[in-house]
């Protein structure tokens, strides 16, 4: 271990950031899938999905997206090796939510964007995903895309 890793801890770190890619890819992989004329429901469910497997799969594959949620928190140093990735999911979902919401902004909509992933991190590390794991993924996608959805539609300004 000392020798491929140098300590624990960074051999934890490393285990996080391969789940943390891990997640990245098969978010990018589900909105890569988009056009520009798909919803914003289509859209909430390709950049839940990765969440929503955990949550209704628990056990192993939830607690490691518990690990990566809550050292997302307070990011290790490196991490911001990852930007440029978050910022190719997040245009990916961007095109799709100025095509459904043009009236808003692009920053508003990043904020948007960032909220959803927020909420989508607390799922996972707060007591209502032990709720979760009776569910399907079906279920959890009938119940959270409509939630994430409205949280990309907000409200128009007036």
């Amino acid at each position: 271990m000392s020798y491929h890793f140098g300590s624990l801890q960074s051999l934890c770190y490393a285990a996080v950031e391969h789940a943390l890619e891990r997640y990245l890819d098969a978010q990018q992989e589900a909105l890569s899938t988009l056009g520009p004329d798909s919803t914003l429901e289509a859209v909430a469910a390709a950049f839940a999905r990765p969440m929503m497997r955990a949550l209704a799969a628990g056990g192993r594959d939830l607690a490691v997206l518990r690990i990566v949620s809550r050292a997302a928190l307070d990011p290790p140093q490196g991490w911001d090796r990852f930007d440029a990735r978050f910022e190719a999911i997040r245009a990916d979902a961007l095109g799709v939510l100025k095509a459904n919401v043009p009236e808003v902004k692009i920053r508003e909509l990043i904020l948007r964007f960032r909220c959803v992933a927020g909420m989508l991190a607390w799922l996972a590390l707060a007591p209502i995903s032990a709720e979760f794991g009776s569910m399907s993924e079906k279920q959890l996608e009938r119940l959270l895309v409509p939630i994430i959805a409205g949280a990309f539609r907000g409200t128009n300004p007036g």
